[in-house]
């Protein structure tokens, strides 16, 4: 526990892996913010003239969000809300789904923008990048190279990237540097660019301009990395992300400031021109160019790690179908998802191929960090009610929040056929892929039937006994979804004592439940019939790997360690020899049956699920079992009794 403090405090190594890991979204910004944002004003229909008022008015508005989008509520307030360290949606979640059922809606909301998110950042921002080639060799076709960079950057994710990691804080603290250098350099020819500080600009604008909504699509692209601030806690620690954002923050406005400086100095400005690349003196531009493309590649690494997480979170909170997640390498927080991995790579390809330049792509790239946004506030509000936080303090943080953010979304809407259908598209998707699967398992336990295990106890342990019986195994071990250790499912006992009556010498039940700290890893044992029945219940939290296998195993060693129980086999012939019996698994797999009386919402979502279920991870390789000892029992979902048939018997 210690060292995970240490880890989180602040300290100069803390501040430069906080720049490498925490920042590449939001510090690539600069890239794509100002161009989008004066293409929306010059584009058709409406062209307008570029004032000074205009490009103060977008700066200001740029300064702002930052200010209270960024710094206030996820510098400021969201950072307050960690569960034992870590943050990101699902660890908000988790720590208030107890509050309500209904907050599970926005945390898959939030999830699922995250997600694609994680396809849109890689193809905008290398894009942008590999743009800035074309001002000194016109000619060069873009999106080959786009395409060789994010398929690279995918294929290496299976290897594990934290040799490269560590390259990342030096990179973008030069980055950063260069961004507020070039800034700074424009800044000095015309200091009355600092009135984009004044908000009355901003308000202005907004309130006179018939394009505000257009322009307000484009300046929320100012702030898209602030989820990652939230997400990626857990690895840098809240100070080291606090005390960096000053840094980042000063050169963030410094460079959107120069890109102002020039637009005001360049009268001509049309949709070809990038500000950023603008301000690049002509001898650096292949160096800005290299360094853009790596800080790039960086942000889009930043999204793909935070996706592997936020699945393995998923899948751990019933959120997600399970899995194949792999440890490349010992590092904490290093997994690889291989299905999310390519599923992210073709989406990446897709949006590359369909969108062909950045400035198409910003529109999708807008709406689904504002869905993020919005769902965590939701959830933040919902946290702040459970730390007591006086109502009316909730009520002012959501009036501001709310109103603020809806106000994006309503821009970034207007750009719904621009490229935002796209994020709708995936988001969807996505969405119904978590909803389906939410859903479906709480319509399973609606008709899981427990039973009292005491009134079983006498016949497991005559059947124990029964050598009539063929032995099934020396220790036969089931996995129960019961959370009280006096009930157990009737399918079970229905497997114990009628389907092939099942003879061991110690029958177990195993217990798994996904608590809302991060990292518990905690077991008890109960003995119910002492060297008969025992139940084992884990504690597991959200980010624990739950490889049943291997944590039973340590148990039982500990056990038989401490003397509580005796496995060595009961044959004669390997008893003598202190031989341990064997172990073997039974996992109750559920199917539908056609008899099943469900409403058609609930048969279709059971359908997908089923379908789904197909397509992921069996449950004895999600569990971590070896398939060589493992028996999986195909169970109906629900019973047909006899009460539930209508015979007619004819007479003779």
């Amino acid at each position: 526990m210690s060292s995970h403090k240490n880890l989180n405090a602040l300290s100069a190594g803390g501040l430069l892996v906080s720049l490498g890991i925490v920042y590449g979204d939001i510090g690539t910004s600069p890239l794509y913010t100002l161009k989008a944002i004066f293409n929306s004003v010059i584009g058709m229909p409406n062209p307008q003239v570029i004032t000074a008022d205009l490009v103060l008015g977008a700066l200001s508005c740029v300064i702002w969000t930052l200010t209270l989008q960024t710094t206030i509520k996820y510098v400021v307030l969201t950072l307050r809300a960690d569960n034992k360290g870590e943050g990101g949606v699902f660890s908000l979640y988790s720590l208030v789904r107890k509050n309500a059922k209904w907050l599970v809606i926005p945390a898959i909301v939030g999830g699922c923008a995250l997600l694609a998110d994680g396809i849109i950042t890689p193809s905008i921002t290398v894009t942008s990048a590999i743009e800035g080639l074309q001002l000194k060799f016109p000619t060069v076709s873009v999106i080959p190279i786009v395409l060789a960079i994010i398929t690279g950057l995918f294929i290496i994710q299976q290897f594990g990237t934290n040799l490269v990691g560590k390259l990342f804080g030096p990179i973008m603290l030069l980055w950063f540097g260069a961004l507020g250098l070039l800034g700074l350099l424009f800044v000095l020819q015309d200091l009355t660019i600092f009135k984009a500080l004044n908000p009355y600009y901003a308000f202005n604008l907004l309130v006179n301009n018939p394009k505000a909504l257009l322009i307000l699509g484009g300046v929320f692209l100012c702030t898209t990395g602030a989820e990652a601030l939230y997400s990626d806690m857990g690895h840098c620690g809240r100070p080291n992300i606090q005390i960096s954002w000053i840094f980042v923050k000063i050169m963030l406005i410094l460079n959107y400031l120069g890109q102002g400086v020039w637009i005001l100095k360049h009268g001509n400005y049309d949709a070809t021109l990038n500000p950023f690349f603008e301000i690049v003196p002509a001898p650096y531009l292949l160096f800005m160019v290299a360094l853009a493309t790596v800080a790039a590649v960086i942000a889009s690494q930043a999204m793909i790690t935070g996706s592997f997480t936020l699945i393995s979170e998923a899948v751990r909170l019933n959120l997600w179908p399970k899995v194949r997640i792999n440890y490349p390498s010992n590092m904490k927080g290093q997994i690889y998802v291989p299905s999310i991995n390519w599923i992210l790579w073709a989406g990446c390809i897709v949006i590359v191929l369909i969108f062909k330049n950045s400035g198409r792509m910003e529109g999708a790239y807008g709406l689904a960090i504002n869905l993020a946004f919005l769902s965590t506030t939701i959830l933040i509000a919902a946290y702040m009610k459970r730390k007591k936080v006086p109502l009316y303090a909730i009520g002012i943080f959501l009036a501001i929040y709310m109103a603020l953010e809806l106000t994006f979304l309503v821009g970034n809407m207007s750009k719904f056929l621009h490229g935002g259908w796209v994020t709708v598209l995936i988001g969807s998707a996505l969405f119904t892929v978590m909803w389906s699967w939410y859903v479906a398992r709480k319509i399973k336990n609606r008709f899981v039937k427990y039973v009292e295990i005491e009134d079983y106890y006498q016949i497991i342990n005559e059947l124990s006994e029964d050598i009539s019986v063929p032995k099934y195994s020396s220790q036969l071990v089931y996995l129960t979804s019961a959370n009280f250790k006096t009930e157990i499912e009737s399918k079970i006992i229905y497997s114990i004592i009628q389907k092939e009556p099942k003879r061991a010498d110690v029958y177990w039940l195993v217990h798994v439940d996904v608590v809302d700290e991060p990292f518990t890893r905690d077991y008890k044992v109960e003995f119910l019939i002492p060297g008969k029945l025992i139940r084992i219940d884990f504690k597991l939290g959200f980010r624990v790997e739950q490889r049943v296998n291997l944590l039973y195993r340590k148990v039982i060693e500990e056990l038989v360690k401490n003397g509580e129980v005796d496995i060595t086999s009961q044959y004669t012939s390997l008893n003598k020899h202190k031989i341990a019996g064997d172990f073997r698994f039974v996992l109750l797999e559920k199917h539908l049956s056609k008899f099943s009386k469900l409403s058609f919402y609930e048969r279709t979502i059971m359908d997908y699920y089923f379908i789904l279920k197909r397509l992921s991870l069996s449950e004895e390789r999600s569990f971590g079992l070896d398939s060589s000892y493992v028996n999986v029992e195909k169970v109906p979902l629900i019973f047909v009794t006899p009460d539930d048939i209508e015979l007619n018997r004819l007479p003779i």
